[in-house]
C-alpha cells in the first residue's frame, strides 16, 4: 500500500495540482493551475538541458498512418496496448504509442552526412497508450501521456559514448530535482512472441549497453522480460514513499528501426551507411515524473518548482499597499508571488495556511516604514529582517540556482 500521507493522489487534490472527471474518461486527468504551474517549469528545466547537451527540438503529430506502425513493428508487437484504429476515408490512422516512428521519418526527410552526426533529436510530445482501468492510478498510470523524449542519429562508434552522456544527463537532472534512483536495471528480453527475432541486433545492443554501464561504474543489475520489443534498454528505477517500484527514465540502444525505416547517412567513402538509434527520456512520463516529485518532496517543492514561491502577509490593512508593491516587484523578477491579506484570517492562520510556500514575508507597520520585510522559511527559520531588494534578491538567486536549500 501506499504511505497515505505521501500519496501523491491525495497531495495533488489538497495542493489543486490535477483532479479527474467521470466525463472525460478513466487516465485522462486535467491540470490545475498550480499543477500546470509545477508541470511547465519541469518541462522548461528539461529542454533548456538538453539545449545545453547539444539536443534540437522538434514537434510531431500524435496521430499516424497505421501502416507507419506496421514499419516500425508496434502494429505486430505492442497493437495490445494501443487504442483501436479509425477509419480516414479509405486509410486507418492511429494515436500513436510511442514517438520514435516520427522522429526516424523526421531524420529520414532529407538526405544525412557523417558530419550532421550525432544528430540529436529532442521532443516534449504526446502519446497514448490504451491501459486497462485496473491500473490506472493517478498520474502514474495514464492514457494521455507526455513524454520527455529524445533520439540520437549516431554511428555504431558513438554509440556508447552518447549512450553513456544520456545517463549522464539524466543523472544530474535527478540532483536538481531532488530525485533518488532507486536502482538501475538493464533490461533484457524474456520469453514469448513480444520481441523482434534478430538475435544479432539484440546481442550487439546488449553488448554495448554492458559497455556503458561498466564505463560509468554504475551498479546494476540484468533483469529478463524487461526490454522494449525492439531492443534492450537501461532502465532507471524510483520507489515512491511505500517502496513501490516504477521505470521513470530509460536510455535504449536499438539496431531495429534504422533497419526497418532504412535509415542512412553518407560517410567519409561517399557510401551509404546504416546509423545506430539511441532512444533516451530524462524524465520520462511528465505526468508520472510530477507524482514522483509531489511523492518525494510531500508536496513541499523545491524553491524553483514551488507553484508560489513568496506569500506576503501584510499584518494589517495599511500595509496592504506595500504587499502588493512587493508582489509587483517580486513578478518583475520571474518569482510566483501572491499576497494573502487580513480579509482571509488572523496572521497566525495566514502563516498556517501559506506553508507550502517556501518563502513568506511579513510586512507590518515597521517593516513598511522601513521598505523592509521580516521573513519566514518553510522549515520554520526566521531571519532577521531585511531590505525588500535584498530580500526578493535572495530568492531569486535561490530559484536561479535550481538548488534544494532555501536560504543561503
Amino acid at each position: 500500500m501506499r504511505d497515505h500521507l505521501h500519496d501523491h493522489r491525495r497531495l495533488g487534490r489538497e495542493l489543486n495540482l490535477f483532479d479527474t472527471d467521470p466525463l472525460m474518461g478513466a487516465g485522462l486527468p486535467y491540470w490545475l493551475p498550480d499543477g500546470a504551474i509545477v508541470r511547465h517549469t519541469l518541462e522548461e528545466y528539461v529542454r533548456e538541458a538538453e539545449q545545453r547537451a547539444g539536443y534540437r527540438h522538434v514537434y510531431s503529430p500524435v496521430l499516424g498512418k497505421r501502416e507507419l506502425y506496421e514499419i516500425s513493428g508496434h502494429w505486430d508487437h505492442y497493437s495490445e496496448d494501443m487504442f483501436p484504429p479509425m477509419d480516414l476515408g479509405s486509410e486507418q490512422v492511429l494515436l500513436r504509442p510511442s514517438l520514435c516512428p516520427h522522429h526516424a521519418l523526421i531524420y529520414r526527410s532529407r538526405s544525412r552526412s557523417y558530419r550532421e552526426l550525432p544528430l540529436r533529436m529532442a521532443e516534449l510530445g504526446g502519446m497514448y497508450r490504451s491501459e486497462l482501468s485496473g491500473v490506472l492510478g493517478g498520474l502514474t498510470r495514464v492514457r494521455a501521456i507526455t513524454l520527455n523524449d529524445a533520439h540520437i542519429f549516431c554511428t555504431l562508434e558513438q554509440a556508447v559514448e552518447e549512450a553513456r552522456a544520456a545517463l549522464e544527463l539524466i543523472g544530474r537532472a535527478y540532483a536538481d530535482l531532488g530525485i533518488r534512483a532507486a536502482r538501475h536495471r538493464l533490461s533484457l528480453p524474456g520469453e514469448g512472441g513480444k520481441y523482434v527475432a534478430d538475435q544479432d541486433l539484440w546481442r550487439r545492443a546488449t553488448a554495448l549497453l554492458r559497455e556503458v554501464l561498466d564505463g560509468s561504474g554504475i551498479p546494476y543489475e540484468a533483469v529478463e522480460g524487461e526490454a522494449a520489443f525492439y531492443g534492450p534498454k537501461i532502465d532507471v528505477q524510483i520507489a515512491d514513499p511505500a517502496g513501490r517500484e516504477a521505470t521513470l527514465s530509460t536510455v535504449q540502444i536499438d539496431f531495429h528501426q534504422p533497419e526497418r525505416f532504412d535509415l542512412h547517412y553518407i560517410g567519409p567513402d561517399g557510401a551509404k551507411h546504416r546509423p545506430v538509434m539511441v532512444h533516451r527520456s530524462v524524465i520520462g512520463s511528465v505526468e508520472r515524473a510530477v507524482a514522483h516529485l509531489v511523492e518525494a518532496h510531500g508536496g513541499a517543492f523545491p524553491p524553483w518548482l514551488a507553484p508560489v514561491q513568496l506569500v506576503v502577509l501584510p499584518v494589517g490593512d495599511d500595509q496592504a499597499g506595500h504587499a502588493h508593491e512587493l508582489v509587483r516587484r517580486a513578478r518583475e523578477l520571474g518569482l510566483r508571488a501572491e499576497v494573502s491579506g487580513p480579509g482571509q484570517g488572523t496572521l497566525a492562520a495566514r502563516v498556517r495556511a501559506a506553508r507550502p510556500a517556501p518563502y513568506q514575508a511579513v510586512i507590518g507597520g515597521r517593516e513598511a516604514e522601513a521598505d523592509q520585510v521580516a521573513p519566514r522559511l518553510r522549515d520554520g527559520r526566521r531571519p532577521a529582517a531585511l531590505p525588500a531588494a535584498e530580500f526578493l534578491r535572495r530568492i531569486a538567486d535561490r530559484v536561479a540556482a535550481r538548488g534544494a536549500e532555501l536560504w543561503e
